[in-house]
């Protein structure tokens, strides 16, 4: 199975995936890892990036997941995911992608992102990334209140009934 964590920057998606990666025995990707070097200095300066800036990216998150199903790895990768193409596009050829949504509201996710340090992330970014969230209707929805431990707890019973 490959389950990917979505939602706006700063709901969790990278803490509660490795949290939940381990706890499972799974491999774990963040898709912040795989941006190029010119979106990361995009978003870093505050700029939104494009649908041009997002589909060689996306074609790359998709090779690894489909690499990883072909080889039999159950995987967890923490990528915004925001609109439904993206999506689409994300796991175009997988065989059994299962999407959660970890949603939070602008207030919480702000002040957390005003904590955070060392991310390039610029958190100007925050308001076009919810502008640009397209809610899933296929997905596990988590309320992001609490611990990152309780949420992978949530994640891991909804994906193994």
């Amino acid at each position: 199975m490959i389950l990917v964590l979505m939602g706006v920057s700063g709901c969790g998606k990278t803490t509660v995936g490795k949290i939940l990666a381990s706890q499972l025995g799974w491999v774990f990707y963040d898709a912040d890892d795989f941006h190029p070097q010119s979106n990361v200095e995009k978003m870093r300066a505050g700029q939104a990036l494009t649908d041009e800036d997002r589909w060689p990216w996306l074609d790359r998150l998709n090779a690894l997941l489909r690499s990883s199903e072909v080889g039999g790895e159950d995987a967890i990768m923490a990528c915004s995911a925001l609109r439904q193409v993206y999506r689409d596009r994300l796991a175009q050829g997988c065989k059994d992608v299962r999407w959660c949504f970890l949603k939070g509201t602008f207030e919480l996710i702000q002040s957390r992102l005003a904590a955070r340090k060392g991310h390039y992330m610029n958190p100007s970014l925050l308001q076009s990334q919810f502008a640009t969230l397209e809610e899933p209707v296929d997905a596990i929805v988590i309320d992001i209140t609490g611990p990152p431990e309780a949420l992978a707890d949530r994640i891991r019973e909804s994906i193994q009934r």
